[in-house]
Formats: structure tokens, sequence, C-alpha cells
């Protein structure tokens, strides 16, 4: 039996199939071919850039920091390269800390390098490389290279450390440098888009002192960067490059010879020396013990020396010249002699009997031993520091008309010196009081607060450097200078020398035989007063005045023994000076906290101060050794000249210059 088939509704179906089949091979070729021309012709230009990317890398080009130096031309800050073996997180196939252990059999990583690299880790993103050992030595570098295969997110790179080749000395004024923290990246976020830019790349910021005060001078500009890069990330070529431009040069008017002098004439005990040219406001040296180590800080401080530096009772981290507010003693009384004057409650003239204590109310305020001294007049009210005189000129003044007069020496507010952290001290009035207290019965004022303020106790509380300033505008006859630590900028490519001026003040009206009478009252002060032990047989004239201050309060009948107090307990030894007399080119103030009579402790060394800047001699060993003790009056032994003493801290302390590595070993962010 013959099957019958449609062949020709066989075909049908067939060319069906077949233009199906066609359609469907011509829509996949059209979309290919779509496709094509928008990857060729429509994304060229974003895909050839992204492809350009692949293969090109650009690498931010740290800028070298900035030099800091004193005024002789001798580095207090400098660079120096190094390598670091550096981990990257986010690329470990690995947890880290197996990827350290193994690290560690081939180069010698410590406890503390695990630890600081955790806190890293806390404060950084994931993306960051950050260090896990710095300062690797030549044999190191090589041992991890020829193994580095072993260790993907892992590597070697040059940086920048920078150095403070004379270790403590100057620290606060100097500060140091730190790995950029959170919360700066935050802060950076408001920066302009330039300086932002101007950080790429960069892991260290100013963190304290001038280091701080002016990073914009000494950060540089940042350069670049363009190396093609293989599969790996791996750098194979520069391409082209933009330098980065160094941070300019910091030349100060500190002369650190007579800040490491001041400081080691200090020894153990704590306090603060500040000396200014009462000409310009230049600082000639700015000094606060204890000190600390920078160096410390560069690399990320351990746990032990920051517990050890925190938690010390000397507190080494507290600038106590632009922080350290203590009561000024008798070193008030020629400031509150010159308000009597400018105020006419008192002429050179006027006599007090100064019977050894003052009555006010049911209060009797004492003199020092109990001694009086009888009739005193305003210049031996200077002189042999009269407390009974200050006591009643204190009354007649009254606390606001005080505050009037001694607030444009600069008492209570900010001097406007050119680093950060000042402190305004306290010059007391009633509205001060009202603003501060919060309960009414403690916001009033009470008539016996303002006699202890004559003799600078009470609520008057003053920084060191607001002192060195005050006596500075008093002896030049009214100058006043905002204090600066920079003398100039350097720009480091044009070598062009910028002069950083003091900021003028608008001068106080003093009558010149005014000045005249302060300055012989406390030139007085050294040669037949307090402070004529430690200013005998000097070629010189200086004036000064010595005080002091009690840290503690004492009850009403009680009399002062410091063997029966706490160390820390005991008076402060207060000393202000300036030399020569009638053309004075220094002054300064200098606390030694817990040190007792100011002629005592503060006075020898102002003298040493005085012989270094105006004779150019440094004090003996020997009455180097006296003064650390409290021991010395006029100097002992024989003086040298300045320019041969170096300290042994200033040793290899010259100018260098270290040009930064070239780093182009980054794969891909």
């Amino acid at each position: 039996m013959t099957e019958l088939r449609n062949v020709e509704a066989d075909l049908d179906r067939f060319r069906g199939r077949l233009l199906a089949a066609a359609i469907f091979v011509v829509a996949g070729f059209g979309l290919l071919a779509t496709r094509l021309v928008w990857l060729q012709v429509w994304q060229h230009e974003t895909l050839s850039t992204q492809a350009e990317a692949n293969r090109i890398a650009v690498v931010p080009v740290v800028p070298n920091r900035g030099l800091i130096l004193d005024r002789n031309g001798i580095v207090l800050a400098t660079n120096y390269s190094a390598y670091t073996l550096e981990i990257t997180p986010s690329r470990l196939p690995a947890d880290a800390d197996a990827v350290i252990d193994q690290l560690s059999a081939v180069v010698d990583i410590q406890p503390r390098d695990r630890r600081r690299y955790k806190r890293l880790l806390e404060e950084s993103k994931s993306f960051e490389s950050l260090p896990i050992r710095t300062k690797l030595t030549d044999e190191e570098v090589a041992r991890f290279m020829a193994q580095r295969f072993r260790f993907p997110g892992v590597d070697v790179r040059a940086r920048l450390f920078r150095n403070y080749p004379l270790g403590e000395t100057a620290s606060h004024l100097i500060g140091y440098i730190g790995r950029i923290n959170q919360a700066e990246k935050k802060a950076m976020d408001d920066w302009e888009e330039d300086r932002q830019a101007n950080y790429k790349g960069t892991d260290y910021i100013g963190k304290l002192g001038l280091e701080q005060s002016y990073e914009d001078q000494l950060h540089g500009l940042t350069g670049f960067e363009e190396v093609e890069t293989s599969a790996g990330g791996r750098a194979v070529r520069r391409l082209a490059s933009h330098g980065a431009t160094p941070g300019n040069t910091l030349r100060l008017s500190v002369d650190i010879k007579l800040q490491a002098l001041v400081e080691e004439m200090f020894g153990q005990r704590r306090g603060a020396l500040v000396a200014i040219d009462p000409r310009n406001g230049e600082v000639l040296a700015l000094v606060s013990k204890p000190t600390f180590d920078p160096n410390l800080f560069v690399d990320g401080i351990d746990a032990d020396n920051w517990r050890e530096l925190n938690e010390s009772i000397d507190k080494p981290l507290l600038n106590r010249a632009l922080r350290g507010t203590y009561p000024p003693g008798s070193t008030f009384k020629p400031f509150m002699a010159m308000a009597a004057l400018n105020t006419g409650k008192r002429s050179p003239s006027t006599i007090i009997h100064d019977g050894g204590s003052y009555q006010f109310g049911n209060h009797l305020f004492r003199s020092h031993g109990d001694h009086g001294l009888g009739a005193v007049d305003m210049m031996r009210s200077i002189v042999k520091s009269s407390n009974v005189y200050y006591y009643s000129l204190a009354n007649e003044l009254g606390v606001d008309l005080m505050h009037e007069q001694l607030s444009p020496f600069g008492f209570g507010r900010r001097t406007g010196i050119d680093i950060d952290g000042e402190l305004t001290g306290v010059l007391p009035s009633t509205e001060w009081k009202r603003r501060y207290y919060r309960r009414p019965e403690q916001q009033k004022w009470y008539a016996g607060e303002t006699i202890s303020l004559g003799i600078g106790q009470g609520y008057n509380n003053f920084t060191a450097l607001q002192m060195a300033s005050a006596t500075a505008t008093l002896v030049s006859g009214g100058l006043r200078f905002k204090p600066r630590l920079v003398r100039d900028v350097e720009d480091v490519v044009s070598r062009e020398r910028k002069r950083v001026a003091s900021d003028a003040l608008e001068p106080l009206p003093f009558k010149p035989e005014h000045v005249e009478l302060i300055s012989k009252a406390m030139h007085g002060v050294t040669q037949e007063g307090t402070s004529v032990r430690s200013f005998m047989g000097a070629p010189y004239k200086s004036g000064g005045k010595t005080g002091t201050a009690q840290a503690v309060s004492i009850k009403q009948n009680e009399k002062y023994n410091a063997s029966k107090l706490e160390e820390h307990q005991r008076d402060h030894s207060w000393y202000i000076a300036f030399a020569p007399v009638g053309a004075p080119t220094v002054a300064l103030a200098v606390i030694v906290e817990n040190s007792g009579f100011g002629s005592e402790a503060a006075a020898p060394i102002a003298r040493r101060v005085f012989d270094y800047l105006l004779l150019g001699l440094v004090p003996s060993p020997e009455d180097i050794a006296l003064t650390q003790q409290g021991k010395s009056g006029a100097p002992v032994g024989k003086q040298r000249p300045a320019d041969e003493w170096p300290l042994p801290s200033l040793a290899g302390a010259t100018p260098q210059t270290v040009q930064p590595p070239v780093t182009v070993a980054r794969g891909p962010r």
C-alpha cells in the first residue's frame, strides 16, 4: 500500500523553519553589529579612557616636608628616607594575622609593630596601605623581595620620615607630625578641593607646635607620576611626571643654644621660661620643662611610652609656657605701680607705713616673715617687695579699675603668638566673676577678695608667655607686639625669604618718667633687693622682680612651712627681668614650679640667660649643676664663650636636605 505524503506541505514547513532560523541568525548578527557599533563608536572615548586607566596608574608624589631652622641656621626638623613594609588589607588573600605570622619568619616583626598595625587598621580604610614594619635594613629588604611572590597585598615602599635631631630640646615649640587620623580626615572634607588634592598620598600631618601651626607652609605641593603597569599592577615604565614642590623652610627667631642651655639649667625641675626682644616681639627662647622626644610620635608612639608620658605626675606633654597658668606673686607689683601712676592714685613720693601686716575688716593680710619695712615709697616698695604697700593700693584701686589698667598689658587674654594652644589666664573683674560662676552667692564680688590681688595672688592666673610679653611692654615704654617664633619663611625653589614681621599693636601711652621710675626700681632689685646675690658682679645693668606664688591655699592663721608639704604643693618661684637698663634688648619671665623663693631658683636662670645674650658666655659645668639644684647665685667657675660650647644634644645638628625617593611600584586602586 503506497503512503501518500503532502510534499508541498513539507516544503512549506521546511521553508518556514529555514526562514525562522535565518531571521534568528540575522537578528543575532544584527545585535552583535549594533553592540559593536555602540562599543566602538558611541562608547569609544569612555572605554578608551578606561583601558588607558587600566594600563596607566597616576601615582601622587608626596613632597619633601620643609625644614625648621633656628635663627643661626641649626636644623631643628628635617627628613630622611627609609624603607617600610606595608600591607594593603583589602588585597590580602587570607587573614591578616596569618600573613603577619608568615612575614615574621622573613622580617623581624615585634609585638609593638603588631599593636601599631591594628591601631592603624581601626583608624584607616581597608584599601589603604598600612605599615607593619618601618625603617627596614637593606638585608631585610633583600630577604623580603626574594620571597615577595608569597605575599600578595604586601610590599616594600620607600618613604620619607620626619626627624628631630635634637630630640627633646625645644619639643614643645617645634611640635611633631603624626599619621592622619579619622577626625582629621573628616575635617579635610570641609577643605577646598585644591587643598584636599594636595594631600593625596599624604599620610602625615602636623600635630603640635610649629609643625601644626605652619602646616600649609611646611607641607609643600604634591606632584604626580603616570606609570604604565602590568596586568598584575606592577610598574613597567614611567610615562610622564610632574615633580612635587618641597615645603618651605621656617627660620625661627629662637636661639636653640640658649633654649638648650635653659632646659639644661632646669634639670629635673618643672617650669617655663620665655625670652622676648621688646623691640620687635621676636621670641628668643620658649622653654617648657619637662620635655619629651617628638621622634616617638612620628612613627606612632607605642603604648608603654604613651602611658609613661600621659600618666606622669610631671605632665611632660603640657606646654607650660603657653598653657601653664600661675599666680604671678610679687612679679605683679611693678605693673600695679604703673597702674597707680597712670590713674594718679599714687605718686612716686607717696609714703605708706609697712608694719608687717594689713588689716581689712576682720582679716589680717600678712607680709613675708611678718617683718615690717617701715616707711615705704613706690621705689622702695618694688626694691624691697612690700606686701602692705600693694595691699593698700589694691584696696584704693578696686578690682575693676585694676582690670581696666592691667588688661592692656595682655593679662587675661591671648598674646596671639604664632602657635596654637595658648590659654587666656585670668585677670579678674566683677564681670568676669558673674560670667564664671553659676550660683548667685558665688557671683558676688567681696571687697576682701581685692586685697590679695595687689600682690599677685587670689584669682590672678597668668602664663609665662603673658608675663614675658607684659614685661617687654612695661620696660619698652609701652611698645606692644604679638610675639613671633618664625622670623622668615624661605621658598625652597626661588630661595626668596619672606620676613614674618611681628604684628605691632597700638602702643600704651606711658609717660617716660613713669617708665624710668619703674625701670630704676627693678634695677634696684638686682643691686639691693631680692635678686642681688644672683646678679652680683654683672658687667651690665639689668632689672628684675622676684615673686613667690602659692600653689595651694593656706589657712588664715597658719604659717607656710615647705618642709611639711608635699613637693607638688610648695610655692612656685618667679622672676621677671630685662636688660640692659635704658635700652632693653631682652625681657623674660621664668617660673620654676614648687621651688620656693624667686631669688633662689628663678633669678639665677635669668642671670645665665643675660650672660649668654649680652656677653656671649655660658656657665661652667659646676655652675650649671648648682643652678639645677637651686643653690646657685652669682656665677662660680670659669664661664665659656658660647661659640665654643656645643651642647651634646646639638652634635650633628647641621642643615641638610633629603630628596624624596621616587616610588612607582603601586598597583591600581
